[in-house]
């Protein structure tokens, strides 16, 4: 009995593991300022004073569009 559970213990865990080897990186978002119309490239929202331009993003310089599937 306590074998079969150290077995799917393991288990879980490696399928934990090969889950997340399987995800990809965050896109990038081109942010433009409400108050100066600045442009900036991020991840993630800059505040409340930014909206999203364009996008979604391959890199971090805003320069390659990520291809729609």
């Amino acid at each position: 009995m306590i074998h079969i559970k150290r077995y799917a213990l393991a288990a879980a865990l490696l399928a934990l593991c090969c889950s997340s080897l399987n995800a990809g990186p965050a896109p990038w978002y081109k942010w433009r300022s409400k108050i100066d119309n600045y442009l900036s490239c991020s991840q993630t929202p800059l505040g409340p004073g930014w909206e999203k331009d364009s996008g979604p993003y391959k890199d971090s310089r805003c320069e390659k569009l990520v291809l729609a599937k």
